[in-house]
């Protein structure tokens, strides 16, 4: 059998203490040590971890095989980042991935059993066959759960190095690797090593149909969207307009529909600017495709936090990378707060003009700019009704339409989020007024 010392790519792995501890009682369950009472300890520490594993991530079956999975598919290096996307990447790094899936398949190959009979323990039918709890498992969204426990059963069945390997690069093709190939949203962090890119795992699985109205605005997003992720000429966007009118929604609806496509969602704050340039030198040369979102967006005018988002978007020495957008959602057209002695003859600006107008090049900036106004009665009508009939409510089209118009005046005015809130006071009441 080989060794996994012997591994070229796949070295270095996120829960290295569990894969290098395990594997060894694997490599040395067939000598005659000394020290059987140690191994076994080893073994039980390791059958600890890996329930604890399968329990956080809500993995089923064969857990082993399922961790194994997950190191695959996390594993950031040459080979997995080259095939991201775009499918097998070629030539030497191939060959030396392929060194590294011969010594995988073995450990999916190995009989587990002969380490009860080696170490006289106990766990191995615990271990294949593990049975998830309905709740559990909150790392990861059911989704990428279900689609590492189906490639780890891909792995299984593999018949050789060679099928190991496809089935490997297949998963990087559509799916990618890392967190950026399993997630579809993130969040930064500024940590002691800079900005750290993540996972948002619960992302609001909206998507664009689910949204009334605003046929035009959403299709100007759709065009602008589908142009970036096939690779043509696109622009950043702006959406903005009255409040709840669901600006914010549409984007969360973009990255759902077009992660499968290679979209990834970037959440980012004013205050975290200063780390823009941090964060698209982690992602400028990855084979996705990056909107960076910044959502109820705007600036007071001592703010200065804009120029670095200027600087970002365009007049910095270094482009802005082709594989990233920046979308933003806003109450505001302009984005900076202007009042009327910004357009005052008389100022204690020299150069009043000049200050107006780089106030005004920020949203200059974004190509594409849509409106979101808020709905007249019928159209605020026509959310109400469709909502409810989503969410079949048992209420008459003449008294909905009458409650949701006395709802409105009390919460805030016609919305689409006034309208949704007006179906959960429905729904909680158990669709009655």
């Amino acid at each position: 059998m080989y060794s996994i010392k012997e591994l070229i790519v796949y070295r270095d792995f996120e829960e290295h203490r569990l894969f290098y501890d395990f594997t060894s009682l694997i490599e040395n369950c067939g000598s005659n040590c000394t020290d059987s009472e140690e191994m076994a300890e080893k073994y039980y520490a390791c059958l600890h971890a890996l329930v604890e594993i399968a329990a956080s991530h809500g993995f089923a079956g064969n857990i082993w095989h399922n961790f194994l999975t997950f190191l695959l598919v996390s594993n950031e290096n040459a080979y997995s980042r080259a095939c991201e996307i775009r499918g097998e990447a070629k030539g030497s790094i191939s060959r030396a991935a392929y060194h590294d899936f011969v010594i995988l398949k073995e450990l999916f190959s190995f009989d587990l059993h002969k380490l009860e009979t080696a170490l006289h323990v106990e766990g191995v039918d615990l271990i294949e066959n593990f049975e998830r709890a309905e709740d559990n498992g909150r790392l990861f969204n059911q989704r990428i759960r279900n689609r590492i426990c189906e490639l780890s059963v891909h792995l299984e069945e593999a018949v050789d190095a060679e099928a190991f390997q496809k089935a490997v690069t297949d998963f990087y093709r559509d799916f990618g690797v890392g967190k950026l190939g399993l997630h579809k949203a993130f969040r930064i962090e500024h940590t002691k090593r800079g900005a750290e890119i993540v996972p948002i795992t619960n992302i609001a699985h909206v998507r664009l149909d689910d949204l009334v109205g605003y046929e035009i605005a959403k299709k100007k997003l759709v065009d602008n969207t589908e142009a970036f992720v096939e690779g043509k000429r696109a622009n950043n966007c702006l959406l903005f307009g009255d409040a709840g009118t669901g600006k914010s929604s549409s984007i969360k609806a973009i990255a759902n529909q077009y992660y499968e496509k290679g979209l990834r969602l970037i959440e980012i704050y004013k205050h975290q600017f200063q780390d823009l340039n941090d964060v698209i030198a982690q992602i400028k040369n990855r084979n996705y495709k990056f909107i960076i979102y910044m959502d109820d967006l705007s600036f007071e005018d001592f703010e200065i936090e804009y120029k670095y988002l200027k600087a970002v978007i365009e007049g910095g020495l270094e482009k802005k990378p082709d594989n990233i957008l920046i979308y933003a959602t806003s109450n505001r057209r302009h984005l900076i707060r202007e009042k009327f002695s910004d357009k005052a003859q008389l100022s204690d600006d020299l150069h009043n003009n000049d200050t107006v107008q780089e106030k005004l090049s920020l949203a200059a900036r974004f190509g594409v700019q849509i409106y979101y106004g808020a709905p007249d009665k019928k159209e605020f009508g026509e959310i109400v009704k469709t909502l409810a009939r989503t969410h079949q409510v048992p209420m008459g089209e003449e008294e909905l339409l009458k409650e949701a118009n006395k709802w409105e005046l009390n919460h805030g005015g016609r919305s689409g989020r006034t309208a949704q809130q007006f179906i959960d006071y429905l729904l909680g009441k158990g669709g009655n007024v």
